[in-house]
């Protein structure tokens, strides 16, 4: 039977879409085919609203050695014969309704990016947002959150090594999961997800197909309401020890060379991989339905066809090699079905038990063949008004700033969250650098070699709230900044970018100049964006959520000797702000969370200052010039010296600026700022290699664990990191 408009408009397609369908199909599609375009054409997949602004960010580097977009995940070379296969995607929907299973899927899903391309997941890292910590339903999306990346992640033994949590009360409804992976190949051995062919056997393999994560696509791409709930069987079922076993039989099988290509099951399951590895090779498939090895009897076509049951690859393998293929997989206990061939035709004929239920070209489902693309209006947001309308000196300088750093240092933000990486197996695998030497972005062996790899992600979603432009800016330089503090060479990034509804115009404003910023932000570092994942219709009845473009960067240290950690190492030790300090509160947490100014600019930023900046950091790490090195971002100065001085145990003095408030010189959030501390036998030479950075010597690193703030005694470091290291746990519990 055909499909008719009503049925089209209910599974998420507009009409001018169900008459283009008509159009490419020259009849009529029926229900089976109406809803594989609903899926592939829905903004999770084809990225119809973004893709013509995505096209517009650096995508080419000498060290990219495929080009953006055009695999599962992108791949730099990072020398010696390695390359470093990296992603982060969004499973922000199914964990606002189901927290542990969508974070831990969320986790499986970014590992298979990874390890479909014949790279070893070694890092997985993650970048989430909640609504305010003392609501109830939060602290549920917390914790299930949490222990889905921790279940997932440590069964599966990939550690995690590094993340972000904000809370903000925008993402009360619709919090954010964004999970990071990082792989590493060796170069000429990576798998493409592609077909070619004709007659090469089509193989599924992994776990068998269900009911769960039907339309989980479509699902992604629409707004968060009150009946989502009833959407559950969107949210997709993970298996981390099935995935664990699919991966080691997906690596065995690589060297054999009896694999065309492959191509995890995501979004859009079987569809999803159908199409994409057949448009790619520019072939087409017959598929039998009825193989597909399932969980639940009687399913439907379009159910199989859309269902994004997990730990699932499709498989290509070369004709007469099948048994090589099915015998590995059969020592791994996996299934390992062939369900269909290559074509020299470009369409793809699905059949069920000898009927033929859905015939479409290839081409004509993914991004970049049939598509819509989309560029829609936007406009300057009204709030922007309010912005501009604040001023500092409205702003009364606290008289106890000791109690005011005492409250900040507690803020969720802000506060240690060893609660929640403390169920994270960080140490699996023996690669993390960084469980007794914290850096700025942790540092991951690279096995085999003498390199490692530092990794981040980073966004401070208030600044591109108050600034698109710069704030996107903000966070790929904040990104480069940690891994240059760590001792590495940024090499390039990619970006999970969470946004409310495109046809919003103020919020499309929003995605277009943080676009814009990042792309400026990334020219200038030289730091390509490899590819990602857009998350729109982030908001709910409240409205949408802060514009969230999270940069996950990778940076490259040629031997570990080049690490450079944030602690204060000795007493003794001369502190300096790199940078120029700034008479500037904007965006802090010290003026929202203490203060209670919701609108601000975004915090003084100069991006030819912080290329400068980092520069000469990279060269005095370089030269054995710093002990320790730490950016200034989130709290402010102290905040920045307090984990410094945390690590060891060690105290500080500190003396302040006379020219600058004394609450935006302790607290302020000023961009392109860095704190490390020298030897005091080399302050001289020290000094004479900053020659045209701005910088100021600000105090002495002191053994007797004691904080002085302008020869005032401001306690001990012992009591502080109590403070710090137990607050989110009793806001939690």
């Amino acid at each position: 039977m055909t499909a008719t408009l009503e049925q089209a408009t209910k599974l998420g397609l507009r009409e001018e879409e169900f008459e283009k369908i008509k159009e490419i199909l020259g009849r009529t599609p029926n229900f089976t085919e109406t809803a594989m375009y609903s899926v592939m054409w829905s903004e999770h997949c084809s990225y119809k609203n973004s893709i013509t602004w995505l096209k517009t960010l650096p995508r080419d580097g000498d060290k990219l050695l495929v080009k953006a977009g055009e695999e599962n995940a992108g791949l730099v070379d990072i020398g010696d014969g390695w390359g470093c296969v990296f992603k982060i995607e969004s499973h922000n929907h199914p964990s606002a309704i189901e927290p542990f299973q969508g974070a831990a899927t969320g986790v499986g899903g970014i590992h298979r990016d990874i390890f479909t391309m014949g790279a070893r997941p070694i890092a997985s890292l993650n970048s989430l947002r909640f609504g305010k910590v003392d609501n109830p339903k939060t602290k549920w999306l917390i914790k299930g959150v949490v222990k889905g990346i921790g279940h997932y992640g440590n069964c599966f033994g990939v550690p995690t090594v590094a993340g972000e949590v904000y809370y903000e009360s925008c993402y009360q409804t619709n919090p954010l999961v964004n999970a990071m992976s990082v792989g590493v190949v060796r170069v000429g051995q990576t798998v493409s997800a592609t077909s070619h062919g004709a007659g090469n056997p089509v193989f599924i393999v992994g776990a068998s197909t269900g009911k769960d994560g039907i339309g989980g696509a479509s699902f992604a791409s629409a707004d968060i309401s009150a009946d989502s709930a009833e959407q559950l069987p969107s949210v997709q079922v993970g298996d981390p020890f099935e995935e664990k076993k699919l991966l080691e039989a997906c690596l065995e099988m690589i060297p054999t060379g009896a694999l065309i290509g492959m191509q995890d099951m995501g979004a859009a399951g079987i569809t999803c991989s159908t199409s994409e590895m057949s448009a790619k090779g520019e072939h087409g498939m017959i598929i039998h339905l009825d193989k597909v090895p399932t969980r639940q009897a009687n399913m439907k076509p379009w159910e199989m066809l859309l269902s994004e049951s997990q730990e699932r690859m499709l498989i290509v393998v070369k004709k007469g090699r099948e048994s090589e293929v099915e015998k590995i997989f059969d020592r791994w206990d996996i299934h390992c079905v062939q369900i269909g061939e290559v074509t020299t035709d470009v369409n793809l004929k699905y059949y069920m038990n000898g009927e033929l239920v859905a015939d479409v070209p290839a081409e004509s489902l993914v991004l970049g063949g049939g598509a819509p693309i989309y560029t829609r209006e936007y406009k300057e947001p009204a709030y922007f008004a309010e912005i501009n309308k604040f001023n500092i000196d409205s702003v009364s300088q606290p008289a106890d700033l000791r109690d005011i750093a005492y409250q900040l240092i507690q803020l969720p933000n802000i506060a240690s969250k060893h609660w929640i990486y403390d169920q994270y197996d960080s140490m699996v695998g023996t690669g993390n650098t960084n469980t007794n030497a914290p850096s700025d972005a942790p540092v991951v062996r690279v096995h085999g070699s003498e390199k490692g790899l530092a990794v981040t992600t980073d966004c401070n979603s208030r600044y591109v709230f108050a600034d698109p432009y710069k704030g996107a800016m903000i966070a790929v330089s904040e990104a480069a900044r940690n891994i240059v503090c760590s001792g590495g060479v940024p090499v390039a990034i990619t970006n999970c970018l969470n946004f409310g509804n495109p046809y919003n115009p103020e919020v499309y404003y929003q995605f277009v100049h943080a676009i814009k910023g990042m792309g400026d932000a990334c020219r200038k570092f030289d730091t390509p964006v490899t590819g990602g994942n857009v998350s729109f219709y982030n908001q709910s009845e409240d409205g949408p959520v802060y514009p969230t473009p999270t940069i996950g960067m990778v940076g490259v240290l040629d031997n570990l000797d080049q690490k450079m950690t944030l602690g204060f190492q000795h007493s003794g030790d001369l502190i300096y702000v790199l940078g120029a300090n700034k008479n500037d509160i904007n965006c802090s947490e010290y003026l929202h969370h203490i203060i209670g100014v919701t609108h601000s600019p975004a915090p003084y930023f100069d991006l030819e200052e912080e290329y400068q900046l980092q520069q000469k950091v990279a060269q005095l790490i370089s030269a054995k010039f710093v002990k320790s090195a730490h950016d200034i971002s989130e709290g402010g100065l102290f905040a920045c010296m307090l984990e410094s001085a945390m690590v060891n145990g060690l105290g500080f003095n500190m003396q302040t600026d006379a020219a600058i408030r004394k609450d935006a010189y302790l607290f302020g959030e000023a961009q392109s700022r860095v704190i490390v501390s020298v030897n005091p036998d080399l302050h001289g030479i020290f000094e004479a290699e900053l020659r045209g950075l701005p910088f100021q010597k600000i105090g002495t690193v002191t053994a007797n664990k004691e904080i002085m703030v302008d020869n005032e005694s401001w306690g001990y470091v012992a009591d502080w990191k109590e403070a710090y290291d137990s607050a989110l746990e009793k806001l939690l519990m």
